[in-house]
């Protein structure tokens, strides 16, 4: 640790190699998991959310292999300490109360490379989008040079994550479980790692 402006800072590698990337743990959600598809459970899962200072967010789209054809967001994932709210919105649209959460300055929402989920979440419904802290914008101030999740994720918090559903159909008429806990953990994990870049988690700890 180095003191600066009086703070005591943590260092970070600015880097990892592929090689020190595999030797790391795997880091899974083992929290709740909420899959929200309905609307009844759109209310309940809203209710459950409330007011946290901070969630995990991130989404998902189903992935496109011809060219020219996109698809719209399908997923948005937001997770708390240790809870995650997987919201379908291939079924349910985004409704007024969850674009109001992504309006609300009090609840820090922290993800990485978030500019292009949130213009995706807009062409769905307009909001303004206020909150967001993106990880790509803070790891520079800590040293760090990479900017993807799962280099964050071990840099910062000492594990590896899973990307083998990353490419998977998320417009699927079923989440598979290790769909649901891929989604889950890369929101979640945003969370740790916001929190650790401001001292408030330490590294290997769960």
């Amino acid at each position: 640790m180095t003191m600066n402006n009086g703070m005591m800072t943590r260092q970070f590698s600015e880097s990892i190699s592929d090689d020190e990337l595999r030797q790391l743990p795997l880091l899974q959600f083992e929290g709740k998991v909420t899959l929200v598809d309905n609307m009844d459970r759109f209310y309940r899962a809203m209710a459950d959310i409330g007011k946290p200072a901070v969630l995990g967010f991130d989404t998902e789209t189903r992935p496109s292999f011809k060219k020219g054809r996109r698809y719209q967001v399908a997923l948005l994932q937001l997770a708390d300490a240790d809870r995650a709210w997987l919201f379908r919105l291939n079924m349910i649209g985004l409704p007024p109360e969850l674009a109001g959460l992504l309006s609300d300055r009090g609840i820090i929402k922290t993800g990485v490379a978030i500019r292009d989920d949130i213009k995706a979440l807009r062409a769905l419904t307009h909001f303004e989008p206020h909150g967001f802290t993106d990880l790509q914008n803070m790891v520079s101030d800590h040293g760090i040079k990479e900017l993807g999740l799962k280099k964050l994720t071990a840099i910062v918090l000492g594990y590896s994550i899973s990307k083998s559903q990353q490419v998977s159909n998320w417009e699927a008429p079923a989440l598979t479980e290790p769909q649901q806990l891929y989604a889950a953990t890369d929101a979640w994990v945003c969370r740790r790692i916001y929190l650790a870049l401001n001292g408030k988690e330490t590294h290997h700890n769960r």
